[in-house]
């Protein structure tokens, strides 16, 4: 009854006027943030909170909530409409929701996650509002050990978000792994690859690494191809809006799986929302029908759970947070920040003396939830047509974002250095049919993943492996793992090559047909290449970390030895299918989704070459005159030199952008940019400037 008469009084609380309109105000912005690339609700929330000094604690939470709550549903529009994840959270939508955007239901995709989004939301925040005092005992009963198989769960899932191709995914998870274990080991302090440079002492920047494998992949492609996004005009963006939503309702029964996974993970301290999003995508694909083979390809439902589970775990990560005082992410730092400044201690008050503060909050999370997607969907239809852009004004504008977001990371030139060399590296994976999404669920995972093997070995030994939950944990990877591995080499065994004149199905004809078409000389030459730089890497890493402490090189060590079984398990599969008689020779599929499916090969490169020097160009630039003042060359040269803009028309676009950029990165964030050599030589310029060069 206590519980009841608390709520209401939070509900009245959270709808006087003003209130009402700080809430309203926190969400719009939270719109705004959410939509560029690289910025997020962690930007946003270290951006508004100077803002709250002045407010009451009750305003305060509330404006900071409406404005946290909505940015994983507005992350959603440059996930879906221009394949760049609007955060490392939003990177699962874009390997389904992009793809549908190219067949022209980008309508349909947006109406499915705003669906899905808005009933995770719901469910994030009333499972918040009744869970925390019967979660309680189960958190404090979830040790390192069990956190520790839970990790090793979401990393064998990588299977499921590799479009069957189990040991590539292996591969490419075990490669993300070494990465998270660039710069100082946490127990010993120990320095590892970063290579006498400060700026990888704390790792790789999650930020740029994102961006780099996904977005400007996706951005040079699109370039290279001269066309819009949408490769066919949407028909009815409203009809297909409302498709999205009845997919959405068709799927009840994977929103809430993906909502519970949602809030039962988010509320897992450091787990963090990548991670969250990938596990629930990757149990979403083994558990629908045909998920393996349609999730990454535009299937709906691969939208449709990991927006569900992005936006329930918010609520999920406030249960920590509420109860305990243990952020469960860098956001819920912040906010623990916002508490202590005004006044309330997380902890056993807000659950007793101080629940209106605490459904103060869940209800600003559900009104914000409700906001955000109805402004959403009254806008659909102006957000679809972006993908009917034409590549010459999107490209640019989006690659400015782009850069300036990847270098909100640490605020280095590294970070621009790493946003490009991720930028090759996920070309080269989406060219040659590598899923980028286990490198970044390793690199995410990594860090973790070795805490809590240290942690649990050093307490408990080996007697961890024997405690309840990490066997029922550990057990479903490995049966999944064992299960796949027998079925793979029990059908490379049995494959036999049909007779010459035999009747053959059609699937098999179409499989035939594409073994018999010309391979490339480039395919032959990069496809096993990439295995064997894989297993150079590995070996690398083992010679390298030899003379680390243990506790610096167990993990390095234990993921290259892993990692270079996968690749001798994928050399025996090759033996057996050559000794069959079978060709091995790779076949490049066709990808509707892809912009460059069916050019000739010869104009492809060549124009992937050109694009490559135009995106060289900006990290010139910046070095040569600052990273603003190159954003606005670029803009204006790229849009009148490759997408034939009009000369008024190409000035305004790039004003009204770089106007923008400047206002919100130079005056509102006063971000440090990058010094150049224009501004070292001419001291003078570069304080009449502002300091951008």
């Amino acid at each position: 009854m206590l519980l009841l008469q608390q709520a209401a009084e939070a509900l009245a609380v959270v709808f006087d006027p003003f209130r009402f309109l700080i809430i309203m105000l926190g969400v719009v912005l939270g719109l705004f943030i959410g939509v560029i690339p690289g910025i997020g609700g962690l930007v946003g929330m270290a951006l508004l909170l100077p803002f709250t000094y002045a407010m009451d604690p009750f305003t305060a939470l509330a404006f900071l909530i409406g404005m946290w709550a909505v940015t994983p549903t507005s992350d959603t529009i440059p996930s879906i409409l221009l394949g760049v994840p609007g955060a490392a959270g939003s990177a699962a939508t874009v390997m389904d929701g992009y793809p549908m955007a190219r067949r022209g239901e980008a309508g349909r995709a947006l109406g499915a996650s705003y669906t899905a989004s808005v009933i995770g939301g719901l469910f994030g925040a009333v499972l918040l509002g009744i869970s925390i005092p019967i979660l309680r005992p189960f958190m404090l009963a979830f040790g390192t050990p069990e956190l520790l198989a839970l990790c090793v769960l979401g990393l064998m899932l990588v299977a499921a978000v590799s479009q069957g191709a189990m040991l590539k995914g292996l591969v490419a998870a075990s490669f993300g792994v070494l990465l998270a274990s660039v710069g100082d080991e946490a127990q010993t302090g120990e320095l590892r690859w970063t290579f006498d440079t400060l700026y990888l002492w704390d790792g790789l920047p999650l930020e740029a690494l994102v961006l780099g494998l996904f977005a400007v992949p996706e951005l040079i492609d699109l370039a290279a191809s001269r066309k819009p996004i949408a490769a066919q005009r949407t028909k009815s963006i409203v009809r297909d809006q409302f498709q999205g939503v009845k997919d959405a309702i068709k799927n009840i029964r994977l929103v809430f799986q993906s909502s519970w996974l949602g809030v039962v993970l988010g509320s897992v301290p450091g787990l963090g929302g990548a991670a969250v999003d990938w596990i629930a995508y990757g149990s979403a694909a083994r558990s629908v029908k045909d998920g393996t083979k349609t999730f990454g390809t535009g299937d709906v439902r691969g939208v449709i759970a990991s927006e569900a589970a992005n936006n329930s775990r918010e609520g999920g990560a406030l249960i920590p947070t509420i109860a305990f005082g243990i952020p469960g992410s860098a956001t819920m730092a912040i906010l623990l920040g916002a508490f202590i400044m005004h006044g309330i201690q997380p902890g056993p008050k807000l659950l007793s003396e101080q629940l209106d503060v605490t459904y103060t909050i869940v209800w600003s999370l559900i009104l914000g939830n409700i906001a955000g997607v109805l402004i959403c969907f009254a806008f659909v239809s102006q957000l679809a047509k972006m993908a009917l852009i034409p590549a010459g004004i999107l490209v640019p504008t989006v690659m400015s974002i782009v850069f300036v977001g990847a270098y909100q990371a640490t605020r280095d030139i590294g970070d621009i250095i790493v946003l490009l060399a991720f930028s090759v590296l996920g070309w080269v994976m989406k060219r040659f049919d590598w899923a980028r999404a286990p490198v970044l669920l390793g690199l995410v995972l990594g860090g973790l993943v070795e805490q809590y093997l240290f942690i649990s070995t050093s307490r408990y030994g080996f007697d961890w492996l024997e405690r309840p939950g990490v066997l029922a944990i550990f057990s479903l990877p490995v049966i999944f793992f064992g299960y796949r591995l027998a079925k793979y080499l029990v059908g490379l065994r049995r494959r036999q090559p049909a007779p010459v004149g035999a009747d053959v199905a059609p699937e098999a004809r179409a499989e035939r047909a594409d073994e018999n078409a010309e391979v490339s000389m480039v395919d032959r030459i990069a496809v096993p290449a990439i295995w064997v730089a894989a297993a150079v890497l590995f070996v690398a890493a083992l010679w390298t970390s030899r003379d680390w402490t243990f506790a610096a090189r167990l993990m390095p060590q234990t993921v290259a030895v892993a990692g270079l079984v996968v690749i001798a398990l994928s050399g025996i599969g090759i033996l057996i299918r050559i000794r069959n008689g079978e060709r091995v020779a790779p076949v490049r599929k066709r990808n509707e989704a892809d912009p460059l499916d069916g050019l000739p090969e010869g104009f492809i490169y060549r124009r992937i070459g050109l694009m490559s020097l135009w995106v060289l160009s900006i990290f010139v630039g910046t070095l040569l005159i600052g990273l603003l003042p190159t954003m606005l060359l670029f803009m204006f040269l790229f849009m009148r030199i490759e997408g034939k803009v009009p000369l008024p028309r190409a000035a305004l676009i790039t004003a009204g952008m770089w106007i923008g950029m400047f206002v919100l990165f130079d005056q509102m964030l006063n971000v440090p940019w990058p010094q150049s050599y224009l501004g070292d030589a001419f001291p003078g310029l570069r304080r009449a400037v502002s300091g951008i060069i």
